[in-house]
């Protein structure tokens, strides 16, 4: 059989040529950093000597004719985020090994091979996986409960395997899934005597667009509240025993009837736990979009890709384009500038409409700065990050050029919608208490996961309103990363604790006191500057304000008076939206009774965030669970606060 050798390349290998197999010796290539074998001819054994490529990133060998076991030797490729070893001939078991690594952040792509046996529990492990593709293998045995520890998941594709049992409850968890399959798999289990309706929990997946669990044999009400409401198509297939839902969906009603404990259903029946069913049942969203997904896989399985993962990943966008697109980077398309570069709107010939941030190669540390930003997006996935398109460096005449291309944000900043330009403020312009809210609580799970599962850790330092983006469905994305941090993976409370002659980092007003005095970039620096944008977006005041003199700032100002004087220190444009309500009573009892003890919780909070000593702050995972129960709180009480009103009534 051919061999393929291959010199030492620094960083980037692909392989486009004939039938070869894979040489031992690319285990000496111990600088790559992205091995790219898509769209060839290669054949025999994955060696087990390519764990020694530690440095490697990304690993995509698609659609070849590689045969045999994953060596458990990636398990030792603790820097990789992208693995796709999809439509080859693999075979074996999936080793635990690989699902060890929580450097996994982008792809874990196994689908179209010969893969068997069951999917291990250390699943749960890839807490920053944004994308699990297992389908069209030989898997069996039930999907694992910790599954649903993977909470960044956007896409989970488990179809046309052999799983049995029920859904794991888990799956709810996974708040940011766009898109489920479990279809042509062999799910069982049993629905409980003492359950009678779907759990309303399974309404709350906002973002989930595509769901299909064809042919499972699935069984019992499909609901018709949250997201239910809006679904036009569904696909029943295999599943003749579901029932209800909208009547748009065309299923039939649901019998009335009351479940024995001497009832036991068919055998080829789904018997499953309705608490257990996790997504299960969020059955259906546009299948007409699912079926064009299964016919894309089957002419991925059937023929060559065109274009290679890496490039589907970071989209070629031409200088010519982005020219074009912004009228020559035109005012009119100017959506802000910054320290190192404008934000312009770019219309693509497309019709693909994005933001594009050129930097001015004039200012220095701007190339830090684009290469800072760059670095920083490019290992992190999660919903709540702003998403980069590309990093484009020349122009079409070969020049130096540097710009970001990310996706569009119709809504602008947060800074916008807090202190809205606009002399008269109206609900249509500025934010809710509960979109403040819910606002928060995406802020802070980007900064949780940054600090937390990311693969090294990486700090923003330079979190303030302006650089929160707003999208179309009032969500929050952080972004501009310029001047971001990535820790060392070593770093201790020594170095945390250490003097640096870097510089602040950061805008003033958020900076960490402990900057000034020369202290190292710290997660707890981080944290204070999270506080403050907390405190900044209830009271309606920035840091900057005029009124903040001398000893006097943010914390303290809020510090000093937020258990008594709530209602006061808030911001005065919250009120607006409180007062469309069309019950006096509920209006006045909400204002009187929920808001207070929402707000005095949240200032407590940015409080604890942004105090003077770093190890005096609160952890950041603490306050994210902290935001999370202010959240629920909130919720709950207007929910009861509106049943009573109309039960009294």
């Amino acid at each position: 059989m051919k061999r393929c050798e291959l010199k030492n390349h620094d960083r980037w290998v692909p392989l486009y040529f004939g039938t070869c197999a894979i040489a031992k010796s690319i285990g000496k290539l111990t600088n790559l950093v992205d091995l790219a074998l898509y769209n060839t001819s290669l054949s025999g054994l994955i060696p087990p000597t390519i764990g020694n490529l530690t440095k490697l990133n990304r690993l995509l060998a698609i659609h070849t004719d590689l045969e045999g076991p994953i060596p458990a030797s990636l398990g030792k490729l603790e820097n990789l985020f992208n693995l796709d070893l999809s439509v080859n001939h693999l075979n074996g078991s999936i080793p635990k090994e690989i699902l060890e690594l929580p450097s996994l952040a982008w792809i874990l792509d196994l689908s179209y091979n010969s893969l068997s046996g069951r999917l291990p529990p250390e699943v749960g492990i890839l807490v920053n996986l944004n994308r699990l593709a297992l389908s069209g293998n030989q898997l069996s045995g039930q999907i694992p409960n910790s599954i649903g520890n993977c909470e960044v998941l956007k896409f989970l594709m488990l179809y046309k395997n052999s799983f049995e049992g029920g859904i794991p409850q888990s799956l709810t968890n996974l708040k940011g899934l766009n898109i489920l399959n479990l279809t042509m798999n062999k799910l069982s289990g049993r629905i409980p005597d003492s359950i009678g309706q779907i759990p309303s929990t399974l309404q709350n997946l906002t973002l989930l667009s595509e769901l299909d669990v064809a042919f499972n044999n699935l069984q019992g009400k499909v609901p018709d509240q949250g997201i239910f409401r809006n679904l036009t198509h569904t696909s029943d297939a295999g599943n003749e025993n579901l029932c209800g839902g909208i009547p748009q969906i065309h299923l039939a009603p649901c019998p009335n009837f009351v479940v024995s404990k001497d009832i036991r259903w068919r055998p080829n029946s789904l018997k499953i736990a309705l608490p257990t069913i996790g997504t299960i049942l969020v059955l259906v969203s546009a299948i007409i979009l699912i079926l064009l997904h299964h016919r894309k896989l089957r002419r991925k399985q059937n023929s060559q890709p065109t274009s290679p993962v890496i490039e589907q990943e970071y989209q070629r966008v031409s200088y010519y384009a982005l020219l074009r697109g912004s009228n020559d980077f035109s005012d009119a398309n100017l959506l802000g500038k910054g320290r190192y570069g404008s934000v312009y709107r770019c219309n693509l010939e497309s019709g693909t409409i994005m933001a594009v941030k050129v930097f001015n190669l004039q200012q220095s540390g701007s190339s830090r700065s684009f290469e800072a930003e760059c670095e920083a997006l490019r290992r992190v996935c999660h919903r709540c990050l702003i998403k980069i398109i590309t990093c484009s460096s020349i122009d079409s005449q070969g020049q130096e050029f540097k710009a970001l291309i990310f996706e569009f944000m119709p809504n602008g900043s947060l800074d916008g919608w807090i202190h809205p330009k606009s002399s008269n403020p109206t609900p249509s312009n500025t934010l809710s208490l509960s979109q403040r809210i819910s606002i928060a609580v995406d802020i802070l799970g980007a900064m949780d996961y940054l600090h937390n599962h990311c693969q090294p850790s990486i700090i923003h330092c330079d979190l303030k309103p302006s650089n929160i983006l707003i999208a179309e469905d009032k969500s929050a994305k952080v972004g501009d990363f310029g001047i971001s941090k990535i820790l060392p993976e070593c770093t201790t409370k020594t170095l945390q604790n250490s003097k640096s002659s870097i510089g602040i980092r950061g805008s003033i007003g958020y900076i960490a006191p402990e900057y000034g005095e020369g202290s190292t970039v710290t997660r707890a620096g981080n944290t204070y500057s999270l506080g403050i944008l907390l405190l900044e977006m209830f009271t309606g005041r920035s840091p900057t304000d005029d009124i903040f003199r001398d000893s006097m700032d943010l914390h303290r100002f809020v510090a000093a008076s937020f258990l008594d004087r709530a209602l006061e220190i808030a911001d005065p444009i919250i009120w607006l939206h409180e007062e469309t309500n069309d019950s006096d009573v509920i209006n006045a009892s909400i204002k009187t009774r929920i808001i207070p003890q929402c707000l005095v919780s949240v200032l407590r909070l940015g409080i604890s965030c942004s105090k003077q000593q770093p190890r005096e702050r609160m952890l950041l995972a603490e306050a994210l669970s902290e935001m999370h129960a202010i959240r629920d709180d909130y919720l709950r009480s207007q929910t009861v606060d509106h049943a009573e009103h109309s039960t009294l009534s």
